[in-house]
């Protein structure tokens, strides 16, 4: 996490309480812009909180943004300043390190364990994958457009994603997901049913898209190939498709 954003961030949480006093029971949360500062502090604080800088003193923020409003005498030097921030920095980077090392460990073990069961198949990849239900169909190649359902969970059982859950299958090109998918997808026939355990290095690694699924993750997918889409008739419906200039 860059300096200038855990300034900032600390900066937000101190504007929200600035002007408030000690006892923050007797806060009112009647008007909208009440109920939307205490939104805002609500979730810095939790960000907060997950960068593991759960210590910070509200009451120590809130007297630097009245200093500065107040146009008062910096109660610490610059140069105080910027070691405290470097510390943060520097302890939160320390814990974002240890957190990715401890779930790629994990991710080994669960991968390591979970190859090891009845039908459940590895790859050259590392990928891992379980019919569930097989089919005769056609098997989509990586410049298709597919069709499919699913439900991705982390190795806990966690849903982070599911087209299950909204009822809605989704199409998709092969080549433009993520490569446990790109490779997982072309080895399905369609009308199958498959359980894809992936890597995080064949999933999303150290750059997670969302707080829902942390760095560093193994992904399982409950995937249904639906259908491969008429290559012939995607290119009719291009034109159609395409906005009007």
């Amino acid at each position: 996490m860059k300096q200038h954003r855990l300034a900032a961030a600390i900066a937000l949480v101190g504007l929200v309480l600035a002007g408030c006093d000690s006892q923050t029971s007797d806060v009112k949360l009647e008007t909208p812009a009440q109920k939307a500062s205490y939104g805002i502090g609500l979730n810095m604080g939790k960000s907060l909180a997950q960068e593991g800088m759960d210590d910070l003193d509200p009451n120590a923020v809130a007297t630097g943004i009245e200093d500065a409003i107040g146009k008062k005498e910096q109660r610490l030097k610059d140069e105080e300043l910027i070691e405290a921030f470097a510390s943060l920095q520097k302890r939160a980077e320390e814990r974002m390190t240890k957190m990715n090392e401890e779930a790629s460990a994990a991710g080994k073990k669960f991968l390591e364990e979970n190859g090891k069961r009845d039908g459940v198949t590895t790859t050259a990849s590392g990928l891992q994958y379980e019919v569930v239900k097989k089919a005769d169909g056609p098997q989509p190649k990586a410049d298709d457009v597919v069709t499919v359902h699913y439900e991705g969970k982390l190795t806990d059982g966690t849903v982070f994603d599911s087209s299950i859950e909204r009822g809605t299958p989704i199409d998709l090109p092969v080549g433009g997901v993520i490569p446990g998918w790109v490779e997982g997808l072309q080895l399905m026939h369609v009308g199958e049913k498959v359980k894809l355990y992936i890597p995080a290095e064949l999933a999303y690694g150290a750059q997670s898209p969302s707080p829902a699924i942390p760095a560093n993750s193994v992904l399982v997918f409950d995937l249904e190939l639906i259908a491969i889409k008429d290559k012939a008739a995607q290119e009719q419906a291009a034109p159609e498709a395409a906005p009007a200039k």
